[in-house]
């Protein structure tokens, strides 16, 4: 079924606001336990263990190509069919295993137990579960819980659901302390202190992040806290922060030149830096930025390109991939469009593009082939038969696993999308 929402309000920027195609239907996601493949890697001291089947053993060791002699810092505890039928108490089974796990395993210091699909459709309370095993290893370990089940989600709602369950454990700020800026998403290391340098280089020197790379150093969280949000697929996380009392910080999100310097920007605006210090600080990065952006200009430019809904980084990508190198977005489908959070994006994609929201799979495979765009940015179960078509494919679970986020990573960021285009002019016959 296709429903039409109403319009959004662009504002000055685009006279004619974009109408968005509501659709359900068939979907093709990954589930929110592939999260935790950048996750563990992230949090240096947490573990995380998945109740599920062996289907959810097979997708993580697969996702994260762990060899069998590693030491990962997640498992999963197989429900067997012994506990389907209600032949073993599901929680005694859980309690020995996490037990197992921190004897041997004393360095974890935060360990989640994440729930499945199949601990769902059985009913295993995971909250419960992580609430008496808090109280029993809380003294060395805290034991918290959220949901990696692929049912009605999509894959980089893991990353959310982790971090809003970490607002709660965040100590609270002192009443009148001074202003602190907290980075919310999970970015790899070395992006991550390029954003740091740069902070410390406007002088915002009170800058935390969320995760932190140790859980045992959880920044506090109150009134005095404003936050940039780096991933645009964290709506519960920043309500669950909103709720502690920390603002968010609007801002276009760091994807090419501009939205590094909006981003950026915003967190300046906030603690009062001079405008002229902010450009001199800005500008190298952001030169820098430009001439790599261009050497994919010519190949990308005038391109049309459509992106199937998956990660929730679709109209951010659009938009840079529309102002910075001038394609041409056909569609834009999202698994869930948060308009609060996309409200600085929106506006900024061409007019007449093409917006959805949800997924029917055979209706938007449809307009692909009605549309026949450049480039088709879908999920790997798509992207094999719509090349086998004659259509150039560029895989989404890579825009999420590849560093794409601010001033130095602008240039290979463009060339993720231009590198199909030229693989397919170099095998045309």
């Amino acid at each position: 079924m296709e429903t039409r929402l109403a319009p959004l309000d662009a504002g000055c920027a685009n006279p004619a606001p974009p109408v968005v195609l509501r659709e359900r239907g068939q979907r093709e996601v990954f589930c929110g336990l592939t999260g935790i493949v950048w996750l563990h890697r992230k949090m240096q001291d947490a573990f995380f263990l998945v109740v599920g089947s062996r289907t959810c053993a097979h997708l993580l060791q697969s996702a994260a190509g762990v060899m069998i002699f590693a030491e990962p810092r997640f498992a999963t505890a197989i429900i067997e069919e012994r506990d389907l039928a209600g032949m073993a108490d599901c929680h005694d089974e859980l309690d020995r295993i996490v037990h197992q796990l921190l004897e041997r395993r004393p360095e974890i210091r935060t360990l989640f137990l994440v729930g499945s699909c199949p601990s769902e459709v059985i009913k295993l309370d995971l909250s419960k579960a992580a609430q008496r095993l808090d109280s029993r290893f809380g003294g060395r370990t805290r034991v918290l819980n959220y949901s990696g089940s692929g049912i009605e989600t999509t894959f980089t709602e893991g990353e959310d659901a982790c971090l809003a369950a970490l607002v709660p454990e965040m100590p609270p700020a002192e009443l009148g302390s001074a202003l602190q800026l907290l980075v919310v998403g999970a970015l790899p290391d070395v992006v991550e202190d390029q954003f740091l340098r740069l902070f410390g280089e406007l002088g915002i020197d009170a800058v935390r992040c969320l995760p932190a790379r140790r859980l045992a150093d959880l920044p506090a969280v109150g009134a005095n806290t404003r936050f940039l949000l780096a991933q645009p697929f964290l709506g519960e996380t920043a309500r669950a922060l909103e709720d502690r009392g920390a603002r968010r910080l609007e801002a276009l999100f760091p994807f090419g030149a501009e939205g590094t310097t909006d981003w950026l920007r915003a967190a300046a605006e906030a603690f009062g830096v001079d405008r002229m210090h902010f450009n001199r600080v800005v500008a190298p990065g952001r030169e820098r930025a430009k001439r790599a952006i261009a050497h994919s200009h010519e190949r990308l430019r005038g391109k049309r390109i459509t992106f199937l809904p998956d990660s929730q980084l679709e109209v951010p990508l659009a938009r840079f991939l529309s102002n910075e190198l001038d394609m041409v977005p056909v569609e834009v489908g999202t698994p869930y469009l948060h308009r609060e959070l996309m409200a600085r994006e929106l506006p900024l994609l061409p007019q007449g593009t093409r917006i959805s929201e949800g997924q029917h799979l055979d209706r938007q495979l449809d307009r692909v082939r009605a549309d026949r765009p450049d480039l088709t940015v879908c999920g790997l179960g798509l992207a094999n038969p719509l090349e086998a078509e004659g259509l150039s494919t560029k895989w989404a679970i890579e825009l999420v696993f590849s560093p794409i986020h601010g001033f130095e990573q602008a240039g290979d960021l463009a060339e993720l999308f231009a590198r199909p285009l030229r693989r397919r002019d170099v095998l045309r016959v």
